[in-house]
């Protein structure tokens, strides 16, 4: 039963991380998380003493022989370095952190037998709905990992679904995404420079994403699932960022000062979001933009959970 499985969790100090840690132990595993020297742990507060820390040194051995004691039933992969536009500097960092650190971790898995991961993809590996076109640097280490996941699929008999993930939303993000941009907006009364804002945008509330995840955790304990499966977490309803903050001032009762056009497209703007792509099987999007929206304004009246 889900009492006695076992969970390792990448990325748990982030936004989706943090829910995922927090879904997991609410249903009764045993979750384990990896964490850096100096990572920010204000997220999973309310989790400690109910989760197992293990800090990482950097090192391959470290991450085998930590695989060697817990050996979890399923890990989940949502660790990596999100960059929207990156400099020569950032060259390093967003390697190290989204293709070696990943492969470090499958070549963990495959000594020890640990065979079910669930992977976290993004939409942007498909600028203007190609079948591969990085957005950005960002999406194409995401396709780098996919590669070299394959190769423990073949090797090591891996089972792994990879989720990709569009725009996302919900209680406690910490993130200078589109939603804490309007809220900050709306909370201070101070103009917001935007771009046009014709682009299409397809937000999925945090608590959907989480069920994604533990969805595919199930499939994956199907004794017929084989080999690496991607599939899209998305709720098909594209919205213009134009008319989602109309729908945001309606909800809010309140106009806000948004200044439109004061800031330039971005180069490869995604105009459109990927409409291909298969759901996941056994899942779909239960709350609505509304909904969504109108519950985070109450718990933003309400404080920090």
């Amino acid at each position: 039963m889900t009492s006695q499985r076992c969970a390792l969790v990448t990325g748990a100090t982030g936004f989706i991380g943090s829910h995922l840690t927090r879904r997991l132990v609410m249903e009764g595993w045993r979750v384990h998380i990896f964490v850096r020297p100096r990572s920010n742990l204000h997220l999973l507060n309310n989790l400690q003493g109910k989760i197992t820390l293990h800090v990482l040194n950097g090192y391959t051995e470290q991450i085998c022989n930590i695989m060697t004691t817990v050996k979890p039933d399923a890990v989940f992969h949502l660790a990596s370095l999100f960059l929207v536009q990156h400099e020569i500097k950032d060259v390093e960092q967003l390697i190290q952190s989204n293709l070696c650190f990943p492969t470090q971790l499958l070549e963990a898995m495959a000594n020890n037998g640990v065979d079910r991961l669930i992977n976290t993809g993004t939409s942007w590996q498909h600028f203007e709905n190609r079948h591969y076109s990085p957005v950005n640097l960002y999406a194409a280490t995401k396709q780098a990992l996919e590669a070299i996941i394959q190769y423990y699929v073949e090797t090591a008999g891996l089972k792994v679904i990879t989720l990709k993930l569009f725009d996302t939303y919900g209680p406690n993000d910490p993130r200078l995404k589109l939603v804490n941009l309007l809220l900050n907006t709306a909370r201070t009364e101070q103009p917001l420079l935007m771009s046009s804002g014709e682009q299409f945008i397809d937000l999925v509330h945090v608590d959907d994403v989480i069920s994604a995840y533990i969805t595919a955790m199930e499939l994956l304990y199907d004794q017929k699932f084989t080999g690496h499966k991607t599939f899209s977490v998305k709720t098909g309803q594209f919205i213009k960022i134009k008319d989602f903050v109309e729908l945001f001032e309606k909800i809010i009762c309140k106009k806000l000062d948004i200044r439109w056009g004061e800031k330039p497209y971005r180069p490869r703007e995604v105009m459109k979001p990927w409409k291909e792509g298969d759901l996941l099987p056994g899942w779909e999007p239960r709350i609505s933009l509304e909904r969504g929206i109108s519950d985070l304004l109450k718990s933003c009246n309400r404080g920090p959970e």
